[in-house]
């Protein structure tokens, strides 16, 4: 009989720092290990009562080569089950099995588990007689490589024959007459090649760990099954400074800081040698990341530097794309390694009861999220806030000296989403604990002194996210918006503030925050005599009215936006441009930004020349004569 899992309430509270010790993360991938064994004995079950869902392999013959292998080498096949590539093909294969996924035909999804079990047995130097799915005429070996059957490629899912004798791997299509021929190879051993590409390995100290560098497992990717995307020369070559230059910046042990919400100085981060010590929210092992995935595609909305996703099906993995720097791949780290660790503890314990309606503010993101979202996107950025929190005043690694605005800026909006899971989400205990863990590091944080120029800086990065945010996605209800319009034209009162309604999916545009992004460096921004022209990327020539803001010349920025409206009328981002500018010249305005959607309500038809009277009018105020 299995024991249940019974986790230290010491360890969830480290965790629920948003940090956690190497203790505390050593028991979430335990954890996850018995998930995994539940996940196998599923599919095996679902197998053994529908064995055509197998397709042309045969289950008992897979099943024996596992046991073999374990029994030659214990612990084998256990560490295969635990890699990210077999986690995130379980999952999504039972996903298939429940009817709520999509993918190839089922039984190359099922009949991957020939491929791990071939893995197996040339881990353990056992034989195999297997028949394993071929795609495009490729044979994909979970955490080894993939191996390309010579000659005339098949097309689309072919079974292939495979037999492991003494770590020597043959491979034979099934299929005669389309022109592919048979492969051996040493997949152990055998270096790159037209027929085999072996898996990236990325060191993290001499002679130590490395970290996978996946350009060609299937079930790379947050769920659905991808083709192979082999990194350039080049792109490997930057790949793998960029490691570098991250790992070196996490092991760096950065100076003592007082602890959130305590006088105490606690220990430096983990020593890098020996992974213990106590470990504070930013910082990492980076041996703890089991594989990282450049971004194999595009996005249809702009570019993909920046982006990264991880999915709890996989601990301990990332999708990034290629990032600047070395400190930038570490953030990237830190942020999903974070996503990791909450995901492990969502499968052990339930942290709120939410339908995963997308409607609450989250200061990282262009639309509307659900409650789960949030919570997530809380504990993920409570890391990178510490991440930047360690790096203030390390020229090193910080040669800009943007870290205090970066963690200014992470620090107080994460204090907004945790504040809103407080209040509006159905939190369990596990869930209530959780957040007011993560609420007493960042209410530590908010009472550290940082450099106040940034933190000017990021109050207003936030403040003007959150407002362009509220007039892309929410509109007042149509009795309040009639009543403000009238207050507005005939000097009637203001009628009473209502919740306001989302604006349906459907009528959602992407945006990007362009800015925010130039808060980060004021000083970096192009001079502002001249507009940008229009057929320019916002990233490449920020508007004149931007840049005049975010260097603090707030009235010639207020007329700039208003000079732009006739150009755009409507346009959210200059709405919320000119409230930003006006709240800096009247500070007891600010409470527009608190609900600017009354304020485009109440000057919706209008031309700027109402604006400052509508502004004064809902601030409770008397406009100037």
């Amino acid at each position: 009989m299995h024991s249940p899992i019974r986790m230290p309430g010491r360890w969830f509270d480290e965790l629920a720092t948003g940090g956690g010790s190497v203790a505390a993360v050593g028991f979430l991938a335990r954890a996850e290990r018995s998930r995994r064994l539940l996940l196998i004995s599923e599919l095996l079950s679902r197998l053994e009562d529908r064995p055509t869902l197998f397709g042309p392999a045969v289950l008992g013959a897979v099943w024996r080569t596992v046991e073999e292998a374990e029994a030659r080498r214990p612990g084998c096949a256990e560490e295969l089950l635990l890699c990210p590539e077999v986690g995130s093909w379980l999952a999504h294969t039972l996903r298939r099995l429940h009817g709520t996924a999509v993918g190839p035909p089922l039984w190359v999804d099922t009949g991957h588990l020939a491929a791990v079990a071939l893995v197996a047995a040339l881990r353990a130097g056992t034989a195999a007689d297997l028949v394993v799915p071929a795609r495009e005429g490729a044979v994909s070996l979970p955490t080894l490589g993939l191996a390309r059957l010579p000659g005339t490629p098949l097309l689309g899912f072919q079974p292939v024959r495979a037999r492991v004798r003494e770590g020597e791997l043959h491979l034979t299509p099934t299929v005669r007459g389309t022109g592919a021929i048979a492969l051996t190879v040493r997949p152990l051993t055998a270096p790159q090649s037209a027929v085999w590409w072996p898996t990236h390995r990325l060191p993290v100290r001499p002679g130590g760990p490395e970290v996978a560098l996946d350009d060609t497992d299937p079930y790379r990717d947050l769920d659905r099954p991808i083709p192979p995307c082999r990194l350039t020369p080049r792109e490997l070559g930057a790949w793998q400074r960029l490691f570098a230059e991250a790992v070196e910046l996490l092991d760096a042990r950065p100076a003592p800081t007082p602890a959130p919400g305590s006088d105490a100085t606690p220990a430096a981060g983990p020593d890098p040698a020996t992974g213990s010590g106590p470990t504070r929210p930013g910082t990492l092992r980076p041996e703890e990341i089991r594989r990282i995935v450049p971004w194999p595609g595009r996005m249809p909305n702009g570019p993909v530097e920046g982006l990264s996703a991880s999915t709890a099906d996989a601990f301990g993995s990332m999708v990034v794309a290629e990032p600047p720097n070395g400190a930038a791949l570490a953030e990237t780290m830190v942020h999903e390694f974070q996503h990791s660790k909450l995901g492990a503890l969502l499968h052990l314990f339930a942290m709120l009861d939410d339908d995963r309606t997308e409607e609450h503010y989250a200061p990282w993101r262009p639309d509307p999220r659900h409650l789960p979202g949030l919570l997530h996107g809380a504990y993920a950025f409570v890391g990178v806030a510490g991440f930047w929190r360690d790096r203030i005043g390390d020229r090193a690694a910080d040669p800009l000296e943007l870290a205090p605005f970066r963690f200014a800026l992470r620090r107080v909006q994460t204090r907004t989403v945790l504040r809103t899971l407080a209040t509006r989400a159905a939190l369990t205990g596990p869930g209530r604990r959780l957040v007011a863990g993560l609420t007493r590091t960042v209410d530590g944080w908010l009472r550290e002194p940082v450099d106040g120029r940034a933190v000017a800086r990021a109050r207003a990065a936030a403040a003007g996210h959150r407002a362009e945010w509220r007039l892309r996605h929410l509109r007042c209800a149509d009795e309040e918006r009639a009543g403000l319009a009238a207050a507005v034209r005939s000097g009637t009162p203001l009628p009473r503030a209502r919740p306001p309604r989302l604006v349906p999916a459907a009528e959602r545009t992407h945006w990007q925050d362009v800015r925010g992004a130039l808060y980060l460096r004021p000083d970096a921004a192009p001079d502002a005599a001249q507009d940008a022209a229009p057929d320019l990327a916002p990233a490449a020539a920020p508007p004149r009215a931007d840049v005049l803001l975010v260097r603090g010349e707030a009235a010639a920025a207020r007329a700039a936006y208003r000079e732009r409206w006739s150009d755009a009328p409507g346009d959210p981002h200059l709405l919320a441009g000119w409230l930003l500018a006006h709240a800096a010249l009247h500070p007891g305005h600010r409470r527009l930004l608190a609900r600017p959607e009354r304020f485009a309500a109440a000057v919706t038809g209008e031309g700027p020349e109402v604006w400052e009277r509508a502004a004064h009018l809902l601030a409770g105020t008397e406009p100037p004569g």
